[in-house]
């Protein structure tokens, strides 16, 4: 079943929520959004969310604090980090709410991962096709944000954000729950021998096998289809979080054009959807 569940009652902004999760944390607010629902203007119309695109700031600016208020947020909430396809993640404190929300300067530079245990702050990141990767430890109350592209997957972006999470507030890898949210697919999502290469070094013992689980052959010569939720999946499950943990969805960015922008699908040039996640404050 797919765990990302528009509401067509929603109001505007479009999101796509997982509310699974309100049953490990009641306060618990976590999701994706679609791209209508905003004030841009073509080829960011509707609900762009960065800053990096191109877009005006003050509809970037008014984006925000539109989807901040329809989650419950205080729109100054709002924290993000400035992302470079990396795996440096960000421990958010009290006094760091906020950041990056008026202008990418101001975000956690060169940061791709945030996680915090303070609640009233709106954890957030940005997607175009890349792979959305949530965490919530609902035992100590921690939750998280990844954002993890093919080099973000294959550096172990992952297994950072679990490792991470252990080290600041003692989770347990068995208590924490993630999610995949909508991203490319395998369906659409055809990369060269340069990409597979480094894929097979993340996980070198199912990259010995002639069809590994998370790529399937192409059509074109010297290229492979690659999932990248599904070698996600894999590294989480090899960094001790439980399957039955892990839930993902089905959603393609590529695939439904009406629904996201996409990176790949409109050559480049496009808005971003926001994952977010956050505890709302009693």
């Amino acid at each position: 079943m797919e765990p990302f569940i528009s509401n067509p009652n929603h109001k505007q902004p479009e999101r796509f929520e997982l509310g699974s999760w309100s049953l490990l944390i009641p306060e618990l607010s976590v999701g994706f959004t679609g791209r209508s629902g905003g004030v841009g203007e073509a080829p960011y119309d509707g609900l762009n969310l960065a800053y990096h695109v191109g877009d005006n700031p003050a509809h970037v600016l008014e984006n925000r604090r539109l989807l901040a208020e329809e989650l419950g947020f205080a729109p100054e909430s709002w924290t993000c980090g400035e992302q470079v396809h990396g795996t440096n993640i960000a421990v958010v404190r009290a006094g760091d709410a906020g950041r990056g929300y008026q202008s990418q300067q101001d975000a956690f530079q060169q940061t791709d991962g945030l996680i915090t245990d303070v609640p009233g702050v709106l954890l957030t990141s940005f997607y175009a096709d890349c792979v959305p990767l949530y965490f919530v430890d609902p035992v100590q109350r921690v939750v998280g944000l990844a954002h993890a592209g093919w080099k973000g997957t294959v550096a172990g972006m992952a297994t950072a954000m679990v490792s991470r999470m252990e080290q600041e507030f003692g989770s347990r890898p068995a208590n924490i729950h993630v999610a995949i949210g909508p991203s490319i697919g395998e369906c659409c999502y055809e990369v060269d021998e340069k990409v597979m290469a480094q894929a097979r070094l993340a996980l070198p013992e199912e990259g010995d096998t002639t069809e590994p689980a998370w790529c399937s052959p192409s059509v074109h010569e010297g290229k492979t289809m690659l999932n990248l939720k599904e070698l996600n999946r894999i590294i989480m499950i090899k960094a001790g979080i439980l399957p039955t943990h892990i839930e993902c969805t089905t959603w393609c960015t590529s695939c439904h054009p009406e629904f996201f922008f996409s990176y790949r699908k409109q050559n480049g040039v496009t808005g971003r959807m926001a994952s977010w996640i956050g505890m709302k404050e009693r």
